[in-house]
């Protein structure tokens, strides 16, 4: 029977009808935990109240209306400059005085519907079974609360969210046509490019799509498609490399502070012994488990001595320490998985203080997903395995299977992928920032976790259906 309307305009309508009320009319956002200042200014921004006060400002309110100033990017890299910086430019052709966020959600809304309408025209199937599920399965997780309300928000999970989605969903579409064009292609290193660009944090996972858009080399063999591919590979990798060079040296010294003393030496049995290892002066265990924003440390974070010492170590060292030391790192990714299951900071208020609700309040206005997910799934280390083991050796028995066919296996290729940026999104955090604000840092880790959940549960259904269909 031939649906009356397109299956993917079906999951733009739906995502409409969800985000709407939650955006816009009544709108529902993430309070200020004082990173918003350094990409506010890309789009020329300013708080509404330069006289209101730390407490109303930041945690536990959400704030839809702001003032215009000075245009700033200073020296943060990030892909979302570019997003807030044309939000900035609407909204003074809008409102000259008074900037909306809701501007900016606007523009999320409008390529994260894009990421949706690719994600279901390429991966649908003749199956109603299928599509019922394909529908269902991104409505439910991925209209969820806990990740749009970052769109009424200055956070880079939003830009993180929508072209994680956007890069998947392109790269399974090349290998789902049977000649995939320049146009697609480009679409894809592109997405990739603004997914990289959004922190320092996503920038490791650089690396694994351009293997993966290397493996698109055998979709065409004409030299334009094989030119193009070079051509953005060496834009990816240029922009990797960017990512880590031009990261501002107080971002590094503040990163390598949580990564050492909220990170090595949080819970150690023997701080001294740590410091020593890596060559830090053992003086300095009196800060061990102490975070960079705290302000009762025995010695300073950015104290001279401090400064000097981390300027002398990077990440390797730590990344080397812990492969010396694997059940330390085990005790880490315990202490992740713990806290693993959490879509979104459940610390950061998301009313406006307008609206007379109480200091942080939470809305759980469609949270079904990840109230489900934080309140009932395991969250530990096990289970994360385990989920990673069936992932793995179901798309292994799989890609076997179809040794055949190029495309299908690309198309597991492109899977395989999707679970290995989720392990990288799960330890990096640790190597990078310790164990500060885990459960957010664990965002990149979510969203993989969540892509493989539909994943699985459609590979079911499609299993289910082809069952079906032989019986009948």
């Amino acid at each position: 029977m031939k649906s009356w309307i397109r299956l993917e305009w079906l999951i733009v309508i739906a995502a409409v009808v969800v985000l709407m009320p939650l955006l816009f009319l009544s709108p529902i956002g993430i309070a200020n935990n004082g990173d918003f200042y350094r990409i506010m200014l890309a789009g020329g921004i300013d708080f509404a109240d330069s006289g209101e006060s730390y407490q109303d400002k930041y945690f536990g309110y959400f704030h839809a209306l702001y003032h215009y100033g000075p245009f700033s990017a200073g020296s943060y890299i990030s892909s979302q400059i570019i997003i807030v910086f044309i939000a900035g430019m609407i909204g003074r052709l809008l409102n000259a005085e008074q900037f909306d966020i809701r501007i900016l959600s606007f523009l999320y809304s409008i390529l994260y519907l894009t990421a949706l309408y690719v994600l279901v025209k390429y991966n649908k199937e003749r199956s109603i079974l299928f599509n019922t599920a394909l529908i269902a399965g991104l409505s439910l997780v991925f209209l969820d609360i806990g990740y749009v309300a970052y769109f009424n928000s200055f956070f880079g999970e939003s830009i993180t969210l929508i072209f994680m989605l956007l890069t998947f969903g392109l790269a399974l579409a090349l290998t789902r046509v049977d000649k995939p064009s320049i146009w697609l292609l480009t679409a894809f290193f592109l997405s990739a490019v603004c997914l990289i660009g959004t922190k320092l944090q996503n920038a490791p996972i650089g690396i694994l799509l351009l293997l993966l858009g290397l493996r698109f080399w055998k979709l065409r063999a004409d030299q334009v498609w094989r030119k193009a591919i070079m051509v953005w590979s060496t834009i990816l990798l240029l922009t990797t490399v960017t990512m880590y060079a031009a990261a501002p040296s107080e971002l590094k010294h503040i990163n390598l502070y949580q990564t050492v003393f909220f990170g090595i030496l949080k819970d150690s049995p023997d701080p001294a012994a740590d410091l020593k290892e890596l060559g830090l002066p053992e003086e300095f265990k009196v800060n061990a488990g102490t975070n960079f924003f705290q302000t009762d440390t025995v010695i300073k974070q950015n104290d001279p001595r401090i400064l000097e010492a981390l300027s002398s170590i990077s990440h390797k060292d730590v990344l080397l320490y812990y492969a010396k030391h694997p059940s330390r790192f085990v005790q880490k990714l315990k202490r992740a998985a713990k806290n693993g299951m959490s879509i979104r900071p459940l610390y950061l208020g998301n009313y406006e203080k307008s609206e007379g609700k109480p200091y942080g309040e939470v809305s759980y206005t469609y949270s079904t997903w990840s109230t489900f997910k934080l309140k009932h799934m395991p969250n530990n280390l096990g289970f994360v395995a385990a989920f990673a083991a069936i992932y793995l050796v179901i798309l292994g028995s799989e890609y076997v299977r179809q040794r055949r066919s190029v495309r299908q296996r690309l198309f597991l290729e492109t899977l395989l992928v999707l679970a290995l940026v989720g392990m990288f999104g799960f330890a990096v955090p640790l190597l990078g920032d310790g164990e500060a604000d885990i459960g957010k840092h664990l965002f990149l880790f979510n969203l993989s976790f969540d892509m493989m959940v539909v994943t699985g549960l459609l590979y079911v259904v499609w299993r289910m259906s082809k069952l079906l269909s032989r019986k009948s």
